[in-house]
């Protein structure tokens, strides 16, 4: 019993620091975006509406649509866009169309984190330097220079991996969550009829009176729920019940606190709205709480770039991008991974996110229609799962998911109005990479069509063959096709050049399921096709970690041995030619081709040793 509730306990603690490091350094910008605007007068009841508005929103959008439902509907012990995605395809499999439909709108709602995944450090970790203004206007000068350094720093040192410093992520944040409260607690002590914005009438008395402001500065109150998808998409790591214990024991009471105090600083101090969240501390604790912020924010940016090495890994298994180059930065944790080129490419565009918007505020004003989009898509999904995977009544469904969807639907449109100030920076971003990944998934399906059409058969072949068969040399051969019952251009080429076929030879395609996990009791599926040749087909989940050596040791007592020491591997590499007539636009065959071409291969993404043989396949037009 001591051992569960300790191990409750350090999840708990780890949801704190990894989950919740996002949403909760959305106190350094929200109230100060609301109020900032000038939309609102600094009245009391403006200033009370405005923070029930906000505890109400945390209350809806976290506590009852996130932690209650849809942390409901998980895939395997799985959260995240792409395990709801999975899940709601799976459960309209039997119509084709619908299917399609949910697959686009769940990719594009992947693509989109990449473009919160662009603002939210930049907008976080901007806001927490930004506090130095408030100890010295002479300092703004440093702010923007010295988020960038912290900002590289904090990419650089991705490639060694997060083992050593994400012990620590749990504790300094759990420490923010302490200071913001009691940073609230101060204010709220000298102004406790505050408290009454607690009640939902101050909510829909603003909205009442102010029907049109309240449209506006939604727009700047869902800063407030930033990092709520994180919610969902990291629990697989920590499982539902100690997302659900520190959101409700810790952050959710800490954030309403600081929201709070903020409120109350505005009612004595108007003039405090330049900066709210800095101005609650007094003189002597401001460098301090900067640091802490610092802090605070870097997690929060950490736990998203991890997020984005994971996600990347997940669409690269659906068949959605090309296999990028994959490092593991652990010997125990095989999940701990690092992508030069999602770090890099990452890295870059918050680069330019900073220099180009060059405030918290400009960014604020680019953040939002993003996430609120993401949000809108999760709910759609949602209910598909509900309705179609748990079979529950249609009007349950509706009512259930309805609800969040009208929530979600005013805060989009009241988003959109910040297209033009620069929502169109992570939208940009998300069409990109949407074009970039359709454009993959469909160039793949054309490529392996082709590939199928012109293909030799395996059977037919190995019988020709083995009618005068070439000498046999010791040791396995391990050839990878992208499709079973076909011959690969690297056994060709060896029969051709080497004129020699080793004692044993495996045929292998790795086929990446519409699941979390594939366990090692369905990972293999083998057929004998004689002679000592194998058709072995490997099955991963879209969270598995592919490593196809381990994978075939599980041959082992099924009629084949291999031995790793006389193990060779060989893959073929094609060339893609694009043509006009494929199905696909001319620029897009184009870019496919150069994509096909630059991408790493299964060497690296499939864990192969350094010594498999890469063969130049055939010119294939598409």
């Amino acid at each position: 019993m001591v051992t569960s509730k300790t191990t409750l306990r350090a999840l708990t603690l780890g949801a704190i620091g990894v989950v919740y490091g996002d949403i909760g350094t959305s106190v350094l910008y929200a109230v100060k975006e609301v109020f900032g605007a000038g939309h609102v007068p600094f009245t009391t009841d403006n200033v009370m509406g405005v923070l029930s508005i906000f505890f109400w929103t945390l209350t809806v959008i976290i506590s009852l649509k996130y932690v209650t439902l849809v942390l409901r509907a998980d895939n395997n012990g799985e959260g995240g866009l792409v395990a709801m995605l999975a899940l709601a395809s799976q459960s309209v499999v039997d119509k084709p169309k619908l299917r399609r439909v949910l697959l686009y709108v769940g990719i594009f709602g992947t693509c989109l984190f990449y473009g919160d995944g662009v603002i939210t450090p930049a907008v976080s970790v901007l806001s927490a330097v930004e506090g130095l203004e408030v100890v010295s206007p002479a300092l703004k000068k440093a702010v923007i220079p010295l988020t960038l350094v912290i900002l590289f720093a904090l990419f650089f040192v991705q490639k060694r991996g997060t083992a050593d410093i994400g012990k620590f992520f749990g504790p300094i944040t759990l420490l923010w969550f302490a200071t913001i409260a009691v940073l609230g607690v101060s204010h709220i002590w000298h102004n406790p009829e505050i408290l009454w914005a607690l009640s939902p009438h101050y909510a829909l008395g603003f909205a009442w009176s102010n029907p049109l402001t309240t449209f506006l500065i939604l727009g700047a109150v869902v800063l407030c729920v930033t990092g709520g998808e994180a919610l969902y998409a990291d629990m697989g790591h920590f499982g539902k019940k100690p997302i659900r214990l520190a959101w409700f024991t810790v952050v959710m009471p800490a954030l309403t606190l600081n929201y709070f105090g903020q409120g109350a600083l505005l009612l004595s101090d108007p003039s405090a709205v330049k900066n709210p969240f800095f101005n609650m501390a007094p003189d002597w604790a401001l460098l301090p709480l900067v640091g802490l912020a610092t802090l605070a924010t870097v997690i929060a940016s950490q736990a998203l770039i991890t997020g984005a090495f994971s996600v990347t890994k997940q669409v690269i298994q659906l068949g959605y991008l090309p296999r990028f180059q994959v490092l593991h930065t652990s010997v125990k944790d095989t999940g701990q991974i690092y992508m030069p080129f999602v770090n890099w490419g990452l890295f870059v565009m918050i680069v330019l996110a900073v220099v180009l918007f060059k405030s918290s505020s400009n960014l604020a004003a680019a953040y939002g229609i993003a996430v609120t989009l993401d949000m809108l898509i999760t709910t759609v999904l949602t209910f598909f799962v509900i309705r179609y995977a748990w079979h529950y009544p249609l009007l349950l469904c509706l009512a259930a998911t309805g609800a969040f969807f009208v929530v979600d639907m005013a805060f989009f449109t009241s988003n959109m109005l910040k297209l033009v100030d620069g929502g169109w920076f992570p939208l940009l971003i998300a069409g990109g990479i949407y074009t970039i990944m359709l454009t993959w998934k469909d160039g793949r399906r054309l490529l392996k069509q082709k590939i199928k059409a012109e293909a030799i058969d395996l059977t037919s072949f190995l019988e020709a063959v083995f009618v005068s068969p070439p000498t046999r040399v010791p040791g396995t051969a391990v050839f990878l096709t992208a499709e079973t019952g076909t011959v690969p251009n690297a056994m060709l080429h060896n029969l051709k050049h080497n004129k020699v076929l080793h004692e044993t030879n495996l045929f292998v395609t790795v086929v990446s399921q519409e699941v979390p996990w594939i366990g090692l009791d369905k990972r293999l599926a083998i057929e004998s096709l004689g002679h000592d040749c194998w058709q072995v087909i490997v099955n991963y989940g879209f969270k598995n970690d592919p490593d196809l050596p381990k994978a075939l040791q599980s041959i082992k007592g099924r009629g084949c041995d291999l031995d790793p020491m006389t193990t060779s591997y060989f893959l073929s590499r094609d060339t893609v030619t694009p043509t006009l007539g494929s199905g696909m636009a001319p620029w897009r065959e184009k870019l496919f081709a150069q994509m096909h071409l630059n991408a790493s291969g299964a060497a690296g993404f499939l864990n192969l040793p350094s010594n498999a043989v890469v063969e130049l396949g055939s010119k294939i037009e598409i």
